[in-house]
């Protein structure tokens, strides 16, 4: 079989194992308006809400591997390891920039959520150095869970980015360009650096029930960061004088899934549950590498910042 290539470029991708780059992108918000779906407050803060939670849910992702990296033999993991670790860095900062920038310009505090997060990752160092002196073993498994919860996440963060890349009714709607490049970019580099942590959890030891029980959770969580993450930025925006109930909010919601704004959030949670919860599932069987590596040829801030995938 032909592996598949770059556009325009010669070095064929192993989709199992593509090169993995941080690139140290930076975004101006300084024209980027509240509402950065035209018209459409809803679309724009259900995909909000994941602003909210990446920049300290990246630096758990980052905790999470970090603690697994020494028990880590293979030196292809181990590099790939690195290139993760740098990758979601820049997502952390950037997606900062987004809450520190755009919604606090616009009226909108969500110190709330962010500290708690904040709190929570500030105190799990402490706490796993002290199970894990206490008791290995119920380290050991705790850590597996977290990868494991990590890596379904990551499923749903490259399925999202690739929706993302190919989604041009985005460029129709308006949406403001430099939002949108953040998205596609954050997107290709989750396609990209998709099988890491899975790769990581099985190396660990990580079994099917597991990832069955993992996954269960991380829907949970997936679901409250998209629906009360939305409602919660509803609610808190100047802007929007109406008053904001769950019926109001559905109906928008089924008008921006029409349109293409964002994708139908229970299609996805549960749709991908027979894609995920294969026994034989490995995340280089979805999403397209060589597709993300197209979009980062062509992404403003990707070349900006001397990007080169040679």
């Amino acid at each position: 079989m032909t592996r598949p290539q770059v556009s325009g470029g010669a070095a064929p991708i192993d989709e199992r194992h593509p090169p993995i780059k941080p690139r140290r992108v930076a975004f101006d918000w300084s024209e980027t308006p509240l509402h950065w779906v035209p018209g459409d407050p809803v679309a724009t803060h259900i995909i909000n809400s994941f602003h909210i939670v990446l920049p300290e849910g990246e630096k758990w992702f980052i905790q999470c591997v970090k603690d697994a990296r020494p028990h880590i033999r293979d030196e292809r993991l181990l590099e790939e390891i690195k290139g993760f670790i740098g990758q979601e860095m820049v997502h952390a900062r950037s997606h900062q920039g987004v809450l520190d920038q755009i919604l606090e310009r616009g009226g909108i505090d969500v110190s709330k959520i962010t500290d708690a997060a904040g709190r929570g990752n500030a105190e799990r160092p402490a706490q796993m150095a002290a199970l894990k002196e206490r008791n290995p073993r119920a380290w050991r498994r705790r850590l597996r869970f977290e990868l494991a919860a990590v890596a379904s996440i990551e499923h749903y963060t490259a399925v999202l980015g690739q929706w993302i890349m190919d989604n041009d009714r985005l460029d129709k709607a308006g949406v403001d360009p430099t939002m949108l490049d953040l998205l596609r970019w954050h997107g290709a580099e989750e396609v990209e650096h998709r099988s890491v942590v899975f790769d990581v959890y099985k190396a660990m030891g990580g079994r099917y029930p597991t990832r069955v029980a993992a996954w269960v959770v991380s829907l949970f969580f997936l679901y409250w960061a998209l629906i009360g993450g939305s409602l919660y930025l509803l609610k808190q925006d100047p802007t929007i004088k109406k008053r904001v109930t769950p019926l109001r909010v559905y109906r928008s919601y089924r008008r921006s899934v029409r349109l293409g704004h964002v994708p139908g959030i229970f299609r996805l949670l549960l749709g991908e549950a027979p894609v995920y919860l294969k026994p034989n599932h490995h995340p280089s069987k979805v999403c397209s590498t060589p597709r993300a590596l197209e979009y980062l040829l062509q992404s403003p801030a990707a070349k900006a910042a001397g990007y080169d995938p040679y």
